[in-house]
């Protein structure tokens, strides 16, 4: 019919039914505000589509322009590799002469010394596993920190926490708050890369964006052989698909014009341009091949005992290298490898000599390209494991005193900060929370972990929720 007049979807809803329709189209959008950004990092002022992750102006001058997180799931056993206690020796068999906390998963037994010996290594003479010799021949670089505690003793809880700093729901990880806050050195590349070859435990929840724009997500590689799948369109020439690519930009911005709640159709955009730009460097930044045979050697790689850690590892310092800002590692040739309730004596070593090679290689070539100076480096699973036995050869979950450590950018290397009691038990000397590892993160990357919060449901979201404290002690 030739005069009637034509409506958008929204019109109609604004119309129909006395407008009743839009109270629902508006809930629906009011968790995506596109003007839900911190006003003094003013995300709010730059268009969104064109330019996700361009780099953002830091709250101060940071020590840290990238970060590597080496992440062991199913929780390591400090009091097997960092953490050495000759109490335990004294005692090995012996009931734990206190009384253990209420909340315990399943019921442990007496303690058990842990088999393997520790040495100092180094100037600082930090002691360490005979598990772990190639990463000890880096001590000195090293802050061991040995009071960590965390709220959960539950992997799936846990492994929230420690990367996303909630232990119940859904919420943006580390990597998405760290490329919302500063974006990415290199356009050309994902700003947040995941490499974890096997599921694990809440899975993408690990790494997702949550309410924070979906172009933050991590990207996931599972296959190393074929890290980005479908990274190229062999049937579309390429000054043909730019100019599609334009085409949809032009239309996308067109219908913006008039709409201005739009953060999932900018996140799709995002991610089209960004498929586009990488067809170039992906290949070539994804691709081991172009490494010399010393390098692939020092990180283990055709190695059958370190390949699949040290492929990860190369991989990340080819990535950062490269500009991307956070890397995440998961080492998982299946699920929870490092849990390990049961088989310790013979598993806990395993895994060793899996990572620590590798490990020892990553820190080593950021080192000698001058790297890790503005690098950080952080290892550690989600909790530690109990210093009493589960049956007869295995630990428990343990999250109120573990150890992670941290290297690189901005830490006092050949440290050790805080401690556990005379069993590892408890966190007894400079507790650091959570909240508190991820503070310092971002403190070191030059964010006021305060200041960096995303208004979501009507209330402002950070990554450390309204907790953490940097800890200083371990700044250089």
């Amino acid at each position: 019919m030739s005069g009637m007049q034509s409506w958008s979807r929204r019109e109609l809803l604004s119309r129909a039914g006395s407008g009743f329709g839009m109270l629902a189209l508006a809930d629906l959008l009011a968790g995506s505000s596109a003007a839900q950004a911190a006003p003094d990092m003013d995300r709010a002022a730059r268009p969104f589509a064109a330019t996700p992750f361009a780099a953002q102006p830091p709250h101060f001058l940071p020590r840290a322009r990238r970060c590597i997180f080496l992440y062991m799931p199913g929780g390591p056993s400090h009091v097997d590799l960092f953490d050495p206690k000759p109490r335990l020796l004294l005692d090995n068999g012996k009931p734990l002469p206190f009384e253990k906390p209420k909340l315990e998963r399943q019921k442990t037994g007496n303690l058990l010394a842990s088999p393997w010996r520790f040495r100092r290594y180094g100037e600082s003479g930090t002691e360490v596993s005979e598990l772990l010799p190639h990463t000890a021949s880096c001590i000195d670089d090293i802050c061991v920190i040995r009071s960590m505690v965390a709220d959960n003793i539950n992997h799936t809880g846990a492994a929230l926490q420690m990367c996303t700093g909630e232990q119940a729901f859904s919420r943006p990880s580390m990597g998405s708050w760290l490329t919302w806050g500063l974006g990415t050195e290199n356009q050309n590349l994902p700003g947040f890369v995941v490499v974890c070859p096997a599921a694990v435990f809440q899975g993408a929840q690990l790494w997702a964006s949550s309410f924070l724009p979906g172009a933050y997500q991590g990207t996931l590689v599972r296959d190393l052989g074929q890290p980005i799948a479908n990274l190229n369109n062999p049937r579309i020439e390429r000054g043909h698909q730019r100019r599609k690519l334009d085409a949809m930009l032009r239309l996308n911005e067109a219908h913006k014009r008039d709409h201005s709640i739009e953060s999932q159709l900018d996140a799709r955009i995002a991610s089209f341009e960004l498929a586009y730009r990488m067809q170039t460097e992906a290949p070539e930044a994804f691709d081991l091949s172009a490494e010399s045979a010393a390098t692939k050697a020092l990180y283990g790689v055709d190695d059958s005992a370190t390949d699949l850690f040290g492929r990860q590892c190369l991989l990340a310092r080819r990535l950062v290298e490269r500009g991307v800002r956070y890397v995440q590692l998961f080492d998982a040739p299946a699920n929870n490898a490092w849990d390990h309730h049961g088989g310790l004596r013979e598993n806990l070593p395993k895994r060793c000599l899996a990572v620590d090679r590798p490990i020892a290689a990553l820190l080593r070539d950021l080192k000698s390209r001058g790297l890790l100076e503005d690098t950080l480096v952080l290892w550690g699973g989600e909790f530690g494991r109990t210093p009493t036995a589960q049956g007869t050869d295995g630990r428990e979950h343990h999250p109120f005193g573990f150890t992670m450590w941290m290297a690189g950018a901005g830490i006092r290397g050949g440290i050790v900060h805080g401690a556990t009691d005379d069993f590892g038990w408890n966190a007894v000397e400079n507790k650091v929370h959570v909240h508190d590892l991820h503070a310092t993160i971002l403190h070191l990357m030059g964010i006021d972990h305060e200041r960096l919060t995303f208004r979501h449901g009507g209330r402002d979201y950070r990554l450390t929720d309204v907790y953490g404290n940097v800890v200083r002690e371990i700044l250089a």
